[in-house]
């Protein structure tokens, strides 16, 4: 599914006009990071789940077109985490 499926469903769903949806998806896309880009950034939708960010410790790699041995430097990534209710509703 892509953006305009899902504003597509949630005009089926509330009734409501595509352009809308494409809002509000664009303003939870745009809160969701910022709240991420915070330091200690974490937003939980009960029920969903959780996003947040974890730093990814830096760690020897390899080249894949070369073989050789390289470092891949520390970085923060977004982790999701499915709450209870989208486990079960998944089942």
């Amino acid at each position: 599914m892509n953006k305009n499926e899902l504003a597509l469903q949630m005009v089926k769903g509330t009734g409501g006009t595509k352009n809308d949806a494409l809002k509000v998806i664009d303003t939870l896309v745009k809160v969701v990071a910022e709240e991420l880009k915070k330091k200690e950034g974490k937003l939980t939708l009960v029920g969903f789940g959780t996003f947040k960010t974890i730093v990814k410790k830096e760690k020897k790699g390899r080249n894949p077109r070369t073989g050789k041995a390289i470092v891949i430097p520390k970085k923060r990534v977004v982790k999701f985490v499915s709450g209870k209710k989208l486990k079960d509703l998944i089942k």
